[in-house]
Formats: C-alpha cells, sequence, structure tokens
C-alpha cells in the first residue's frame, strides 16, 4: 500500500502569519494521523518562515506514524535531524531563497557529499530519501551513494498530466521499474491533488510514498481536513 504523508509546512505558514498557535501545528498532526494520515512530513527552511526549528521535538513527541523531515542538509539542519531521529530524512537542494522545492538533486555531480550525508543517516538509524528529477541516471546515482529510497518530483508530471498523462507519466514509470530492479526504495511528491493522483499510483509501480501539503491544505478549505483525506487515502487504493 503506498503511504500518505500529509506535509503540514502550510498550517504552520497560517500560524505564523498572527504570530501566536491557531491553529496548533502539534493538533493538526496528531489529527491528520487520526483521520487516516500514515506519515507527517516537514520542510524546515532556514528562514523558518512555515516549520520552525524549535516545532520538530515537539512534533517527534506526539508523531506516531512516521515523521520526515526533509530539507538541504546544510550544518544546522542536520543537527536538527540528528538530536530529533526522525523515521526519514529527506534531502532537498533547496537554495535558502527558495518559494518552493523545484528540482531535485544531481546524485551523480553530488556523489561525494551526498555519501557522506547518506552514511551520517544510515548510522544515526534514519532512513534516507533522496529527491531527484524523474531520471534514471539519478536514480542510479542515489543508489551508488548508499540512499535507502528516492523521492520523484512530480512537479513537471502535474504541469504535464492535463495535456498528455501518458507522456507526463512515462519517466516515472522507467524510474519506477528501475529502482525495483536495483533495490531502492521510491517514494513521488510536488503538486500531485486530487486530480493527477491516482493516475500516477496506478501507473507507477511499487510507489511507497507520497508526500502532499499544498493541494491538501487548499482541499480542506473546502471539504475539511478529514474528509479531504479521506479523499486522498481513496485515491490511493
Amino acid at each position: 500500500m503506498t503511504k500518505l504523508s500529509v506535509n503540514i509546512n502550510k498550517i504552520a505558514l497560517i500560524r505564523n502569519a498572527r504570530g501566536g498557535n491557531l491553529p496548533n501545528l502539534e493538533q493538526v498532526a496528531k489529527d491528520c494521523e487520526a483521520f487516516g494520515a500514515q506519515g507527517i512530513t516537514v520542510h524546515p527552511r532556514p528562514d523558518q518562515r512555515h516549520i520552525r526549528f524549535a516545532d520538530i521535538p515537539v512534533l517527534k513527541a506526539v508523531v506516531t506514524t512516521e515523521l520526515n523531515i526533509e530539507g538541504n542538509p546544510t550544518e544546522d539542519f542536520m543537527k536538527l535531524v540528528l538530536d530529533n531521529r526522525p523515521h526519514q530524512c529527506t534531502l532537498v537542494p533547496d537554495a535558502p531563497s527558495a518559494l518552493t522545492s523545484d528540482a531535485g538533486w544531481d546524485t551523480l555531480t553530488h556523489a561525494c557529499f551526498l555519501r557522506d550525508i547518506c552514511t551520517c543517516l544510515r548510522e544515526a538509524g534514519i532512513r534516507s530519501s533522496i529527491f531527484i528529477n524523474a531520471e534514471e541516471r539519478y536514480v542510479e546515482g542515489a543508489r551508488a551513494v548508499g540512499a535507502d529510497r528516492v523521492e520523484l518530483y512530480t512537479g513537471p508530471y502535474a504541469q504535464q498530466y492535463p495535456q498528455d498523462p501518458e507522456a507526463a507519466i512515462a519517466p516515472h514509470r522507467r524510474c519506477a521499474q528501475l529502482a525495483a530492479d536495483i533495490g531502492i526504495g521510491l517514494n513521488a511528491g510536488h503538486d500531485l491533488n486530487l486530480d493527477n493522483l491516482r493516475f500516477y499510483h496506478q501507473h507507477v509501480p511499487d510507489l511507497l510514498e507520497v508526500s502532499i501539503g499544498h493541494a491538501l491544505v487548499c482541499d480542506a478549505l473546502y471539504y475539511g481536513l478529514a474528509n479531504t483525506i479521506r479523499m486522498y487515502l481513496r485515491q490511493l487504493s
């Protein structure tokens, strides 16, 4: 079964807009799990514009499914991860000024750096996942540096899907087949939504996890959080 990990960054962004604790991020994380989510994802950035570093130990204490911390493995980020030991750490090559994650790692060019990070995570008992564009060479590169999983960047898929679903999904199917052949786990995320998720899930074999935040939170404004999570789970069933 493909797991749904709910990214709660946008919930934190709403909270931060008023400077208080509404909505309560801890309670939202617990509710997401109660409503059926099989994981919670957070992406702390250097400016802490949504998830704050101080949120991480609070979430670690209450998340009972899987906590996935994603971000650029800077020194400060890695200290945060190692101090809190999430189930999974997803490595994302975001620049500090990035609005959102819009490209994956070149796992060949940055092989030495990524190998050191993956080794560090493995020694700490943390599953590693590398965020990559849907290209087979990057899947091979991730396996070579010792990553446990890759997360395929699905932004281009979501953009192309309305015009040509088959062309949009093709590179992801190839990467999924290669990942299965060489023994590396497969996650996916970015711009997946209620319109394109079912098709993606049906055509990408051995998909272990999807991480969805922005679209899910937008849908929750209309459908409610509990109902929205159930709607996304149905796309994965």
